[in-house]
């Protein structure tokens, strides 16, 4: 698949992310996805494998920040990989409002992505905005 063709398939991604589109996210995912998150106990963070695990973990990052976005996003890809640089904003359930740069390094299988690892800066919570 061309670069130009996954860099499409990205911002198609990165579009559904943005619109809260669970059903629209997993069309992209392969039917043997991994998700490793930005954050958890290993030095991967979490993994969570296969579609109906991933699709949890995807659907989880809404219930948990409900006005979650991912801004500005810049794509590029080679071969089989592809990146989506981003910033993060969102309220936590605290109120405190996250913005922070993130970068999510996908892997592509068959035109789909078959992992989906998430990096994002550990930056402090700012006050409730408002």
């Amino acid at each position: 698949m061309s670069s130009e063709k996954l860099i499409q398939i990205i911002q198609a991604f990165g579009d559904a992310w943005n619109r809260h589109d669970i059903d629209a996210l997993m069309s992209f995912m392969h039917e043997d996805c991994v998700f490793e998150t930005v954050a958890g106990p290993e030095v991967y963070g979490s993994r969570h494998e296969g579609r109906a695990a991933v699709r949890k973990a995807f659907e989880a990052a809404w219930q948990t920040i409900p006005d979650a976005q991912w801004l500005n996003a810049s794509c590029w890809a080679n071969e089989d990989h592809g990146v989506m640089e981003s910033t993060f904003t969102g309220t936590a359930a605290d109120g405190s409002w996250i913005e922070a740069n993130m970068v999510d390094l996908l892997v592509f299988r068959d035109g789909k992505i078959i992992l989906k690892n998430a990096f994002r800066k550990n930056r402090p919570h700012l006050p409730a905005k408002g």
